[in-house]
């Protein structure tokens, strides 16, 4: 459901002062504080730099927002505060003394499941770990990109929507990240004839797995903004159930 459109959503360039950007910053999942910030505008500022410039390094790799209107506020904090540096102001960031940023639990990976079969309990945890590592995100994501092209070939050809062909490569990629967390020797480049092989979308896969898969394709149905359809459901769900299976098969040593 769309948000009604009015004075409480009207995006204005505001500073509200230090304490509400550093919180905002850490809900984003920014490692920097509001002095960090100022001093980096400063500097971009007296080398003729736009925001656009400086804003992304104020996160290591893409923010992750909790909430749209977190969004909203941390970008028109971070605009007013340029604003301001730009007017020749000085912004006052003493505003009384800060309690120490917490620091976020760190995860730990969970255990492997090989030489078996991951269980629920291990996906849950697999989820949470990749959802919680943003720097290995990264890593991650490139090993997917170069070890399984033909993968992604398989979707590029499918002529999925944008969403389709999203909510696919996203979820393969978590699938494949969950194996190679639980599969220490790694996942090989998948077998191409697999995702053309009739059969292979009622796969003999770990019913833990086959499951995340299946919620994950009922929140994409389900999607308030942009739902897949009945009929890209019924394509995107064949592709991703033979990707898993071809993802199952291609364990190294099994």
């Amino acid at each position: 459901m769309s948000r009604p459109r009015g004075k409480q959503t009207e995006f204005i360039h505001h500073f509200e002062g230090a304490q509400t950007l550093d919180g905002l910053l850490e809900l984003s999942g920014s490692p920097y504080g509001s002095e960090e910030v100022l001093a980096r505008m400063r500097a971009a500022q007296a080398e003729g730099q736009p925001h656009g410039a400086v804003i992304p390094t104020l996160f290591e790799g893409e923010p992750h927002f909790p909430s749209p209107e977190v969004a909203r506020r941390l970008f028109q904090n971070l605009l007013g505060l340029w604003d301001m540096v730009e007017e020749g102001l000085t912004p006052r960031l003493d505003d009384g003394p800060r309690p120490p940023r917490p620091k976020k639990e760190k995860l730990e990976p969970p255990r492997p499941f090989a030489p078996g079969e991951p269980d629920a309990e291990f996906v849950e945890a697999a989820w949470r770990y990749l959802e919680d590592d943003e720097k290995g995100r990264t890593r991650r994501t490139h090993a997917f990109e170069n070890r399984q092209d033909a993968l992604l070939g398989a979707l590029d050809a499918a002529g999925l929507t944008d969403e389709g062909y999203g909510a696919a490569r996203h979820l393969l990629f978590e699938l494949h990240a969950m194996l190679e967390l639980g599969w220490p020797p790694g996942i090989a480049s998948v077998d191409p004839a697999q995702l053309e092989r009739a059969g292979t979308e009622t796969p003999p896969v770990p019913e833990a797995l086959a499951a995340y898969a299946e919620e994950a394709l009922f929140e994409a149905e389900q999607d308030e903004e942009h739902p897949l359809s009945p009929e890209e459901l019924t394509q995107v769900r064949t592709l991703v159930r033979r990707g898993l299976t071809a993802l199952w098969e291609a364990r190294k040593g099994r």
